[in-house]
């Protein structure tokens, strides 16, 4: 075990190192107030606890940051872990050293759990912490990096906690930041404990093949230096095998074993100038064969953490296919530590740069977004593949792999992106699901009277960043439609369970579920659930017990007020063949009346037919009349079942402004969504209008009310209703 002045010994070196700029005599002032602050303290292991401070430091003078930043990492644990406050640190370091501490603490505190609520919530702090000074989460990702170095020392259900959440979000963070070297052995430790099968079968593999390997990087390092001598160039040369998270990404991915493999191995040529970069390309395409499709260039369209470099993978003589990366000396700098390397080069970054925006759109982006939603897309704008696409002046835009023309709309402008009416790719008319590549040129078609963003554009962009600004619109524009659509689908849901709406009707039950949803008031909550920012099942289950509990206590009540009201008990599951229960009658012959075509979630009622058994009809429908003296009795109750499965025939109604192909628009939306659709017809019914009749089948009413929401984002739609004859 390492002795603390060591340690230090290692910090002192690794500053004048990498970090020659700091000021030492403070450093050593930190050093000592933190070794007497954590003096009583130990680590798992038994060691001097300091000896963490020092090792996170060490990192953090390895990644070029400043004094301020070195010495916040020494002090990173004193405001939680000593009796230290933080005027103290203000006081005899700076008001600046402080904050950073305290914003280091902060995230500390609020430990990431398994909901994805809390996480999401971290993230904010996290990202509001990095919109104030980048330095924060720097710090913070390099502690994390020394405590996965140390990991081997904590419970194995702490082993894994930890290690998903470094996969989760340090080492995307590290990746968005530019920070290469410090990503890929986040990403390697977390393995370790992920998958630990997986780990030992690799390392085992490289171990067994490590002089192999070595002997072909020397041949193909030697015939690069010899032509590189040639011909007058000078730069450095080096081989490696790919990291551990590279290959085990392959594997999965290609669900390939060890042996079958290929392109594990890497070469990096740094040279003075971006001429030379060019330069050595040509003379590796003339030494080696390249493999067609595998060329990037970053140079000229660098990522968007900055990372620059040329990149090209060949195949010699052998038959193995290697990659060579080319770049200058301060690229990579920029490609090992990102962001953090600014400071070598400026010290300090630009607070309204360019590089921040990415944090600026993800705080944005936390707004009227479900949490899973959000972690899901939080990855894939952090994390993904990108592709590279011009506007037709020239302008790079870079999106996530996948991206479509309205990915593509909604990164130019969220104006761009509300009034498209179609796109360009390389001159040639595109749908709005084409997948972007690299190097097309967009051109996005824009109306000045738009009817604004689809709902159905949500399953077809990539981005975060699209999604989120499409649900904005939604929310501003169509609230009224939003509260309609929420009311209707929580409703069902609450049916679903055998709660009447009427619940919703106790002060007491309403706050509660407004509370554990974070909405003001109920049509707030409906307009989230109609434009997407929640789903009914969610708010429903957040409320769950108190809702049933209040189902079950106005049971008697509603039975009273209703004589129609349902009053099988909720306790047992109920299954019937038909999907529908009588009250009172075991077996039955069900029939679905085709005047209102009932679906799962409506509201029904049943009627005694002569020799047909029982007719089951919404009790919206006009045919339905309780106090109809010649009908007495024959009214009976009915509920769905519990499992009920299969598919329901429905119909609507759509009334929209004629026009020439509003028949094949509203059938589109049909087959999206997977329907089967049964028939469908449309008569003009004048005053440039016509009426379309659609019969199709739905699983349940929640289905049947997305489809009408879809409808209604047509151009000319006037309105959907249910169909009754």
């Amino acid at each position: 075990m390492e002795s603390v002045s060591e340690h230090y010994t290692s910090m002192v070196n690794a500053i004048r190192r990498y970090a020659p700029f700091a000021d030492i005599r403070r450093v050593e002032q930190a050093f000592h107030y933190a070794e007497e602050k954590h003096k009583t303290q130990k680590r798992k292991d038994g060691s001097p606890y300091i000896i963490h401070p020092l090792a996170v430091a060490e990192i953090v003078a390895e990644t070029g940051l400043d004094t301020d930043a070195i010495l916040a990492a020494l002090l990173h644990d004193c405001l939680e872990d000593t009796q230290t406050t933080y005027d103290e640190i203000s006081t005899m370091f700076s008001p600046t050293i402080a904050a950073l501490v305290e914003g280091v603490t902060k995230l500390t505190r609020a430990p990431y759990a398994t909901a994805e609520e809390q996480q999401m919530e971290n993230l904010r702090k996290m990202f509001l912490a990095m919109s104030k000074d980048i330095r924060v989460v720097l710090i913070k990702i390099c502690d994390r990096l020394h405590n996965m170095r140390t990991m081997q020392h904590m419970p194995p259900h702490k082993q894994i906690i930890k290690s998903q959440e470094t996969m989760d979000v340090y080492a995307p963070l590290a990746h968005r930041l530019g920070m290469q070297k410090l990503k890929w052995e986040l990403e390697d430790l977390a393995i370790r404990y992920l998958e630990p099968e997986r780990y030992s079968q690799i390392m085992s593999y490289l171990d067994s093949h490590e002089e192999e390997d070595l002997r072909f990087m020397n041949r193909i390092q030697d015939t690069l230096t010899q032509r590189f001598n040639e011909v007058g160039i000078h730069g450095s040369i080096s081989g490696r095998i790919k990291h551990v998270a590279s290959i085990f990404r392959k594997m999965k991915d290609q669900n390939k074993s060890m042996d079958e493999l290929y392109d594990l191995y890497a070469f990096r040529v740094i040279v003075d100038t971006i001429p030379d970069c060019y330069n050595v390309l040509g003379h590796v395409h003339d030494l080696y064969t390249p493999v067609p499709g595998r060329f990037k260039d970053y140079i000229s369209t660098p990522k968007p953490n900055m990372y620059q470099s040329l990149h090209t993978t060949v195949i010699g003589k052998e038959g193995v296919p290697f990659e060579v990366q080319i770049r200058t000396w301060e690229m990579h700098q920029t490609a090992e530590y990102g962001i953090a390397a600014h400071w070598r080069y400026k010290q300090g970054v630009n607070k309204g740069s360019d590089e921040f925006d990415w944090v600026r759109r993800l705080l944005e982006n936390q707004q009227d977004v479900e949490a899973e939603d959000y972690i899901q897309s939080l990855k894939v704008d952090m994390f993904d593949d990108e592709v590279f696409v011009f506007t037709p002046k020239g302008r790079v835009i870079n999106l996530p792999a996948g991206s479509t023309p309205i990915d593509f709309a909604y990164a130019v402008h969220s104006g761009v992106g509300n009034s498209m009416v179609g796109a360009k790719i390389n001159n040639r008319i595109a749908g709005y699901d084409a997948v972007l590549k690299n190097g097309d040129i967009v051109e996005v078609l824009t109306s000045k009277n738009p009817k604004g963003p689809s709902r159905d554009w949500l399953n077809i962009c990539k981005s975060n960043q699209a999604r989120i600004k499409i649900k904005q619109w939604f929310k501003k524009e169509r609230r009224e439609e939003n509260i309609a659509g929420g009311k209707s689908s929580f409703e069902s849901e609450l049916r679903r369970n055998n709660v009447s709406p009427t619940v919703l009707q106790n002060d007491e039950l309403l706050q509660t579920l407004l509370r554990k949803n974070g909405y003001e008031t109920l049509e707030d909550l409906y307009a989230a659930i109609g434009y997407g920012g929640i789903t009914s099942l969610k708010a429903f289950n957040r409320a769950r017990e108190e809702l049933l509990r209040a189902g079950k206590a106005t049971k008697e009540e509603a039975v009273q007020k209703d004589p129609f009201a349902n009053p099988l008990s909720p306790r047992q599951p109920r299954h019937a063949d038909s999907g529908v229960i009588v009250e009172d009658i075991e077996s039955c012959m069900i029939k679905f009346s085709k005047c209102c075509a009932p679906v799962p979630g409506d509201d029904i009622i049943g009627f005694i037919t002569k020799g047909f058994g029982v007719s089951v009809h919404r009790k919206d429908c006009p045919n339905v009349r309780p106090d109809d003296p010649e009908q007495n009795g024959r009214w009976v109750n009915v509920c769905w079942a519990d499992d009920v499965e299969g598919n329901y025939p429905t119909t609507l109604v759509v009334e929209a402004a004629d026009r020439n192909g509003l028949l094949l628009d509203v059938a589109n939306v049909i087959t999206a969504a997977k329907l089967k659709m049964t028939e469908i017809s449309g008569r003009d019914v004048g005053g440039s209008k016509a009426v379309l009749h659609l019969t199709f089948e739905v699983k349940d009413l929640s289905v049947l009310n997305q489809v009408r929401q879809r409808i209604r984002n047509i151009s000319g739609v006037i309105s959907v209703r249910r169909g009754t004859n």
